[in-house]
């Protein structure tokens, strides 16, 4: 039985890897799909002051509390970010790293680092006129399919400003995980994972695949998804 252990991207929740989840528990496996703080079920505390240190904390407390060793951990979007600065925290509990459509910093780096100044102006721009807070962003600009899309408009919520603009201390080259999975969504609305792609496909100690879908991998594919998150689960 392997542990699975799925965090969610920005402005979204738990919620967003029911499907997933279910294919996994189905095949008898344990699954976790913790909503960080100010997020989704725990919108009620959202505030300007949580940042990347706080979501890191909500998933190394998940480890902690629940007992979880030898994990896959996997991170979609803003959640690279998350499990980046996690395994740093705790890396002899993780037995995979998986990058899902997701940010793999190099040290230091925070979102809007890899973003870029424009995207860093309009997102410092959102947060000026909503208390440090950025809006969700709509499911069309991330190719989310149709039947879903409106669903995850209604679910989607703001998120802090500080969490896109904190660093992690390490990036993803030095984690001490000894296995890296990235999934790349060729079709995901635009290029803000292309570099990350082109960087990892052929970097050694590291499993790349493609699957042409929009960006929410686990709502436009959930059962490829669920098979390359099995593939990882020891034999």
């Amino acid at each position: 039985m392997a542990k699975f252990v799925l965090v969610h991207g920005a402005f979204q929740g738990g919620w967003v890897y029911a499907q997933v989840a279910r294919r996994l528990r189905k095949a008898g496996h344990d699954v976790y799909t913790p909503t960080l703080t100010g997020l989704g079920e725990r919108s009620h505390l959202a505030d300007r002051a949580i940042n990347l240190d706080t979501h890191i904390q909500d998933i190394v407390n998940v480890f902690k509390y629940e007992d979880i060793t030898d994990a896959i951990l996997c991170g979609h979007s803003y959640g690279g970010l998350v499990i980046t600065g996690v395994a740093h925290e705790i890396g002899h509990r993780i037995r995979t790293l998986f990058y899902l459509d997701a940010y793999a910093p190099a040290d230091g780096q925070s979102l809007v680092d890899i973003t870029g100044a424009d995207t860093a102006l309009a997102f410092l721009s959102q947060a000026r006129e909503h208390d440090g807070m950025i809006p969700p962003i709509p499911a069309s600009v991330f190719n989310v399919n149709g039947a879903d899309a409106a669903w995850v408009n209604r679910m989607s919520g703001p998120q802090p400003l500080a969490t896109f603009v904190q660093g992690v201390r390490a990036g993803v080259d030095a984690a001490p995980v000894a296995n890296r999975t990235y999934v790349f969504a060729s079709e995901n609305g635009g290029d803000w994972f292309v570099d990350t792609h082109a960087r990892l496909k052929n970097a050694p100690g590291w499993k790349v695949q493609k699957i042409a879908c929009g960006h929410s991998i686990m709502l436009d594919r959930p059962a490829e998804l669920a098979a390359l998150l099995l593939a990882e689960a020891p034999h």
